[in-house]
């Protein structure tokens, strides 16, 4: 089983930034993707970044202003987000893919709220 823990969320003005943190702990070895999700409450969950082996992949609604590290030595994944914007308000989760297995893992989630 794969344990993630998010950390980071909270209000911020719009134009401001956050930098979100994901901890995977349990059995890791073998992760090969890892990501951010978001939702907004009566909406689907939807993509926001991921990345794999080195290749990353975003949102069209978030590109130029957020950005997905991974910091294997760590086993923690990173979203910064700058620019922020209301509708950036939502919960945001980790999220952790293992291709030998085909499991997925999510963590608990975090909340981001983008006000003034």
């Amino acid at each position: 089983q794969v344990q993630l823990v998010e950390s980071g969320g909270g209000l911020v003005q719009p134009g401001g930034s956050l930098r979100l943190s994901c901890a995977a702990s349990g059995s890791i070895l073998g992760i090969n993707v890892m990501g951010w999700y978001r939702q907004v409450p009566g909406e689907q969950r939807e993509l926001v970044a991921r990345t794999n082996a080195g290749r990353t992949d975003y949102a069209d609604s978030v590109k130029g202003r957020c950005t997905i590290s991974r910091d294997n030595a760590k086993n923690t994944v990173y979203l910064q987000m700058n620019g922020l914007k209301p509708e950036d308000t939502a919960v945001y989760y980790c999220y952790a893919y293992i291709r030998a297995t085909n499991t997925g893992h999510w963590g608990q989630g975090t909340q981001v709220t983008v006000s003034s």
